[in-house]
């Protein structure tokens, strides 16, 4: 169990040890959303009935998995907008990591100030740059983007459905594999920088956007966004998704609930570790387990996962973008977030420590000779297997 971020009592954090403690690391829920089961998912995201099937954890374990076949998008869910056409447009949102952090809408008054500080999204007659991920490749330097869907696309999920705790934590990068909403989206960390990729991969009003494979996913806590506008003082909201501060909005891919700011009786959690959860009740009458809040500030979901995922628990059927056979690229655009498994292949090392090293090393700015070394390869071999422009 990890150190909470925020303080708390020393009885508070003694019941919680105590209690890992006592199941054996086995954090079983009763209520019939605290794990995941058959009928967890909605049926208008699914391609077929889910089902609990056989699955083998990351430590090896033999485990229990729900395995959720979903869409493209679900039958009820409406997304837009993502990018304005023109300066005098709305567009969704997007959490610039720049000067003046923070997020935004997509507005004149946000592009003019990327603008300012050498990102140019428009041209003199006030049009915004803009380009379809999915088919086609842009031709400016900043670049708004958006993608067309794909129909023909489906994910396969797997969800372990007695969660089991791991021995350590696991930190989600840029555009980590989270979870899946109730709702059947996928759910992933942050989006690729603009600062990175000179583009931006738009975000609607309700945290998700179109990936370069042809299909929605979330990268917020859709059901609690509003909270998050209020918090920062964004003049958006989303409309498309019911907003509830109390209500689950999915698992985490380790098999752990994910909710609201607040607590089932409303109150706000105030030992909450340093991945965003804690145990407590989730819902009315439920014995305590550990589930996930989402946060305050964008993006407001889990940064870092307390349990074990199961092996092979996300791929797609799509030409490209996340869990595709020949994955290249990302939500970022070309240059986006690396393919840290062919990069790592080609290394002849674990992704995991190259994804480690590189963080080590400083991130979206890491130094390849210090990358170099932690891997114990040749600059010139870390340089000719990391993607080139376009790539």
């Amino acid at each position: 169990m990890m150190f909470p971020s925020q303080p708390r009592s020393q009885s508070a954090r003694n019941c919680s040890i105590f209690t890992l403690g006592a199941l054996g690391g086995m954090m079983v829920a009763t209520g019939a959303f605290a794990h995941a089961g058959e009928h967890s998912v909605a049926d208008g995201a699914l391609v077929s009935p889910s089902e609990i099937v056989d699955c083998t954890l990351e430590t090896g374990a033999a485990a229990e998995c729900a395995r959720y076949v979903v869409k493209y998008l679900p039958d009820d869910l409406e997304i837009g907008p993502f990018c304005p056409a023109t300066l005098a447009d709305e567009g969704g949102i997007w959490h610039w990591d720049g000067d003046e952090a923070g997020v935004y809408r997509i507005n004149e008054d946000f592009l003019r100030m990327l603008d300012e500080q050498g990102y140019t999204f428009f041209n003199d007659d006030g049009e915004v740059y803009s380009f379809d991920i999915r088919t086609e490749q842009p031709v400016e330097t900043n670049e708004c983007i958006q993608a067309t869907v794909d129909t023909d696309v489906e994910m396969t999920v797997l969800i372990p459905a007695n969660p089991v705790m791991a021995e350590e934590k696991t930190d989600l990068g840029t555009v980590a594999q989270v979870g899946i909403g109730l709702d059947g989206v996928p759910i992933f960390a942050d989006a690729p920088s603009v600062l990175d990729t000179g583009h931006m991969p738009a975000l609607d009003t309700c945290g998700g956007h179109i990936d370069p494979g042809g299909w929605y996913h979330w990268h917020a806590t859709a059901t609690d966004l509003n909270t998050v506008f209020e918090n920062e003082g964004v003049a958006a909201e989303c409309l498309n998704v019911e907003q509830d501060q109390t209500a689950q909005f999915g698992y985490a891919f380790d098999g752990f609930a994910m909710y609201g700011t607040l607590n089932q009786d409303g109150s706000v959690p105030d030992d909450l570790d340093e991945c965003g959860g804690h145990i407590g009740r989730p819902e009315q009458g439920e014995e305590p387990v550990y589930h996930y809040h989402s946060g305050t500030t964008f993006p407001n979901l889990p940064t870092c996962l307390v349990g074990v995922v199961a092996q092979d628990n996300f791929s797609t059927n799509a030409a490209g973008g996340i869990g595709a056979a020949n994955a290249g690229g990302g939500p970022g655009g070309p240059g986006g977030a690396p393919d840290f498994d062919a990069i790592a292949e080609a290394l002849g090392v674990e992704p995991a420590q190259l994804e480690q090293a590189m963080q080590d090393a400083g991130g979206r700015n890491a130094d390849l000779n210090a990358v170099a070394e932690q891997l114990g390869v040749s600059v010139d071999a870390l340089q000719a297997a990391m993607p080139g422009p376009g790539q």
